[in-house]
């Protein structure tokens, strides 16, 4: 059992480091910071993954889907997002606002809501282990 856990967890950073930067639509880019990645002991098969999101100003994220599994809670650290999931309205958050996205949500929009200031989320995902790709874009 442990070393199935430690092959997922090792998996998932490999998943997390490849989450680099993301082309925005005007040519700016966002940077996804990997800053926590464990297993949850008491929730078998579950891990929990923290992503830092920084958007300069102008910057957005490409549309994207995020793994079946993840159930995703946003908060904004500093600035201001703008943002929609699936269906619902366009909003844009505020330093200490924040979101959920239910599992395989799509993720339309996603950006710096200033053109001259930057912003910044954490984006805390309760994932199935065995989940490699966090973020996939969508067309």
């Amino acid at each position: 059992m442990r070393i199935r856990i430690i092959i997922a967890a090792s998996c998932a950073a490999l998943a997390l480091a490849a989450a680099g930067p993301i082309s925005a639509h005007d040519g700016q880019t966002d940077t996804v910071t990997p800053k926590f990645h464990q297993a949850i002991p008491n929730i078998p098969g579950k891990s929990l993954a923290v992503l830092e999101v920084d958007f300069p100003p102008g910057a957005a994220s490409v549309p994207h889907r995020h793994a079946k599994s993840a159930f995703i809670y946003a908060y904004v650290v500093s600035g201001a997002i703008e943002s929609k999931v699936n269906d619902g309205e366009t909003r844009i958050y505020k330093a200490g606002e924040g979101w959920f996205e239910p599992p395989d949500a799509t993720h339309p929009i996603s950006r710096n809501a200033s053109k001259t200031e930057p912003a910044k989320l954490l984006a805390v995902f309760v994932v199935d282990s065995g989940e490699t790709a966090l973020t996939t874009p969508v067309k």
